[in-house]
């Protein structure tokens, strides 16, 4: 064969050397420094207690360094549990002293949706770089103002969509990207699961919203890094059953259209009373996707091409999406690189939900102006 890759290894990225190469780094000007960056975990509920603190232990450039709740008794038992002194314990009240701890580098707002921006901002002004959940904030105003407080105070503000650092969205962004599936022409981007109730998500003062603001946010956001391009129009419908009590304040399900420049249309889902978590690009030459395409593990991928289908495997990865993560934002502000999902993607995705909710709510299409 020469040079010249064959179809497996297209598919499966040429085993682990390749996987690696697609993870994102930020890389080193000068030797990697001897300490590892300390994370202060803001919010103590079920994603940061579950997903995020277990993961710091295999970081490579990060760790561990305080708690921030609202709950005296969630500090104790996750101190002890972690080893965090009390003087590393902080609540809401003084939540500001963290920047006269030397040991706190980074800070992870794990915080209901709409405090989110409030909590960012104090972390960037208290002099940290800051990883601040998806979506960013409750308004595209709230994003510009987070963004400001970072490059005021010249420290990191980084957003976490942790599927920029899954391997197989990695490879199905680099498959479409390589023509592996022609000229993209429809993307479907599916994300939803049937919400319980008394959930602080079902609350808008909390969450600034519903389905859309949760996990409609992965099919957005995978329907644009999939296209390698932004929307120039979308198009929504809601459809909401309002004698259902979980949705007195707050959407149910949103379907949307996003045309692209190149012509590309996706075409989205978002629900909290359905269950989905797919992708799929389909191109002038054949089709990538994934089902599950977002979650926390068991990622599937299949592709189509010459009338063959393919599911594709990847090698284990030296990092998981959470490890990963994690340490971009370490090396980033080690080294003076902009995260790659930084404040201005965030940005992107909340000035495009704004868009969503009005075409929904005026029944038109909306045109999106280059900011």
């Amino acid at each position: 064969m020469g040079n010249r890759q064959s179809r497996r290894e297209v598919l499966t990225g040429s085993g682990v050397a390749l996987l690696a190469a697609t993870l994102p780094a930020c890389g080193w000007a000068q030797e990697p420094p001897k300490r590892k960056l300390g994370y202060a975990i803001v919010g103590l509920g079920s994603y940061a207690t579950r997903q995020i603190m277990p993961r710091l232990k295999d970081c490579e450039f990060a760790k561990l360094a305080a708690l921030v709740s609202g709950t005296p008794e969630k500090l104790e038992r996750y101190g002890a549990e972690y080893g965090i002194p009390k003087t590393h314990r902080y609540s809401y009240a003084n939540y500001d002293s963290i920047r006269d701890n030397p040991d706190i580098d980074l800070v992870y707002v794990v915080l209901p949706n709409s405090m989110h921006a409030e909590y960012s901002i104090r972390a960037s002004q208290a002099g940290k770089h800051v990883l601040c959940e998806k979506p960013m904030a409750v308004s595209a105003a709230e994003c510009e103002v987070m963004i400001a407080a970072a490059k005021k105070a010249g420290k990191k503000l980084m957003i976490g969509y942790r599927c920029h650092f899954e391997p197989y969205n990695l490879r199905g962004i680099e498959l479409v990207k390589s023509g592996f599936v022609g000229r993209p022409r429809v993307i479907t981007s599916e994300h939803g699961f049937n919400a319980q109730p008394n959930q602080w998500r079902l609350d808008r003062p909390l969450s600034g919203g519903g389905s859309m603001m949760d996990i409609g946010i992965y099919s957005l956001n995978a329907a644009r890094y999939l296209a390698g391009e932004e929307p120039i129009e979308v198009s929504a419908m809601e459809s909401t059953d309002r004698k259902d009590p979980r949705f007195r304040n707050v959407e149910d399900q949103i379907d949307w259209q996003m045309r692209f420049p190149s012509g590309a249309l996706a075409s989205c889902v978002s629900s909290y009373s359905s269950n989905h978590n797919a992708w799929r690009v389909v191109g002038t030459d054949g089709w990538v996707g994934m089902e599950p395409a977002t979650g926390y593990d068991g990622h599937q991928m299949w592709t189509r091409k010459g009338g063959k289908t393919e599911q594709v495997t990847l090698p284990a990865p030296p990092k998981n999406q959470f490890v990963a993560q994690l340490d971009h934002l370490a090396e980033c502000a080690m080294n003076g690189r902009e995260p790659i999902v930084s404040g201005e993607e965030g940005l992107r995705d909340m000035r495009l939900i704004e868009a969503i909710y009005r075409s929904a709510r005026e029944g038109k299409a909306v045109r999106m102006t280059a900011a």
